[in-house]
């Protein structure tokens, strides 16, 4: 199990998701318990497990630096560095990191039949199939756009110990709704073959991991999501699979940085 680690060495039992295209996401962590980019940013300073600062002492060290202090007052106007700002520097970060432009972008919405091998081709048609893959259920593929996933939680039978509990009760924290127990929300795909490790405990190292671990049905509990169960894939079939989640990897673009060479 690879779950995030603090900065100090603090040990999490989370694996943290990638900030990439999270701007389009309708909640923010694995769990939903931030509406907005900006909610979430302050979070993590904060978190004992995570960088363990209080707010109160991240502001106050910003507002030392002198170049910072300019850079406030000059995107909030005049006044004191607040956390509030300092959450809103972040999310605006955030909202610059995207991926696009994959070989899956240029297969599906701008027509080019060579932008994919055969065997990703192959691993979309599975992926898409609900009767073999079934994985679009989740990770939406739209018909301009992909974000890969349905912004809701899901049960996949991931994080169940040798017991048979679950280690995580996810959504179930913030809900208090038993049907929420062991739910996360649907990560979305992008550049997915470079964010090893994966699922929300960190408990699968490779893509093929992962797809062996769907494939298996995922581990039985009473909140399953019924949309998992047992895929009856050949060796071959795996592999496509793998080769198109591969597919998703697109030119990591900073958005701030484009605008700036405009």
């Amino acid at each position: 199990m690879a779950t995030a680690k603090g900065i100090k060495g603090q040990l999490g039992k989370r694996n943290a998701p990638t900030v990439v295209n999270a701007a389009y996401y309708p909640v923010l962590f694995l769990d939903g318990r931030a509406a907005s980019l900006e909610q979430q940013a302050g979070g993590p300073i904060a978190n004992p497990i995570e960088m363990g600062q209080t707010h109160d002492v991240t502001v106050a060290k910003i507002a030392k630096i002198a170049e910072y202090k300019r850079e406030f007052e000059t995107v909030f106007g005049p006044g004191a560095v607040t956390i509030g700002k300092v959450a809103m520097a972040l999310a605006s970060f955030e909202r610059t990191v995207l991926s696009g432009d994959s070989p899956f972008d240029r297969y599906l919405y701008k027509d080019d039949k060579t932008a994919l091998s055969e065997s990703a081709i192959r691993g979309l048609k599975i992926f898409t199939d609900k009767k073999r893959g079934n994985c679009s259920t989740c990770h939406v593929i739209g018909e301009t756009s992909s974000l890969f996933s349905d912004g809701k939680f899901h049960n996949i039978g991931a994080g169940i110990n040798a017991s048979g509990e679950m280690t995580d009760l996810g959504r179930y924290e913030q809900t208090k709704n038993d049907a929420d127990k062991g739910a996360f929300r649907t990560p979305g795909l992008r550049n997915v073959a470079l964010t090893a490790p994966y699922m929300h405990d960190g408990s699968l190292k490779t893509l093929k991991d992962v797809v062996d671990f769907y494939a298996g049905g995922g581990t039985s509990n009473p909140q399953l999501d019924p949309e998992i169960h047992e895929l009856k894939l050949s060796g071959q079939e795996r592999a496509d699979l793998v080769a198109f989640l591969e597919s998703l990897t697109g030119s990591a673009k900073n958005k701030m940085a484009a605008d700036e060479r405009r």
